[in-house]
């Protein structure tokens, strides 16, 4: 199986390493930030050609359906990106890459999956113009993403924590006051489907957007 990589040589990828963060995900936060079903839900229905953007380590590879022929992964981060190719499914293809930087044509996929990533690319609208336009006409983005407090003490511990500039360093660019929602519609992509719950303390939103 063949697939473009994305320019994960080029200055704009050169921050994507953290190594602590990364054998901390794959050893254990990985696997308690989202639950068996969680991920099957994420992916159920799809079929065709997929892109994962911000695959990580490859939690979601064996929840995808006989229908989807072909999945390319897009990681930057090389550890997690080492992990996830050495699952070795024949469908998967695992590429370097960053989400505002996609290296594939227009139009060139069914479906787009994103999963705990849309907090930590530097620029959601860019990212998500980005998904936009590789998805085919009535292709759909399947999202599952932490996202701000509505209000209170949580919104007021996230704006904290994000401009102390100290969470982002831990968690690998991660920010917790984004409303990715609201960026998913202002992107253009019609949400079809939504739910709001909170995993711990972090509130959450996940569903389904399509390219219209």
């Amino acid at each position: 199986m063949s697939a473009t990589a994305g320019p994960g040589a080029g200055p704009a990828a050169q921050d994507h390493d953290h190594p602590l963060f990364a054998r901390a995900w794959s050893s254990v936060l990985g696997r308690n930030a989202m639950g068996w079903r969680e991920r099957d839900e994420l992916v159920a229905g799809l079929s065709g050609r997929v892109l994962e953007v911000g695959a990580g380590d490859g939690l979601n590879f064996e929840h995808y359906a006989d229908a989807v022929t072909e999945v390319v992964a897009l990681e930057p981060e090389p550890h997690l990106r080492a992990k996830a190719a050495e699952r070795g499914i024949a469908r998967v293809a695992v590429v370097d890459g960053i989400a505002e930087e996609l290296a594939f044509a227009d139009a060139s996929f069914d479906a787009v999956v994103v999963c705990l990533v849309l907090c930590s690319v530097r620029s959601q609208a860019t990212a998500l113009a980005e998904i936009r336009r590789v998805l085919k006409p009535g292709g759909e983005l399947r999202f599952y993403e932490h996202v701000a407090a509505r209000g209170g003490a949580g919104r007021a511990v996230q704006r904290g924590l994000d401009r102390s500039g100290l969470w982002p360093r831990v968690a690998a660019g991660c920010h917790l006051t984004r409303d990715t929602e609201r960026a998913i519609r202002d992107a253009g992509l019609a949400i079809d489907q939504v739910r709001h719950f909170s995993v711990g303390l972090l509130p959450h939103v996940a569903g389904r957007a399509r390219k219209v």
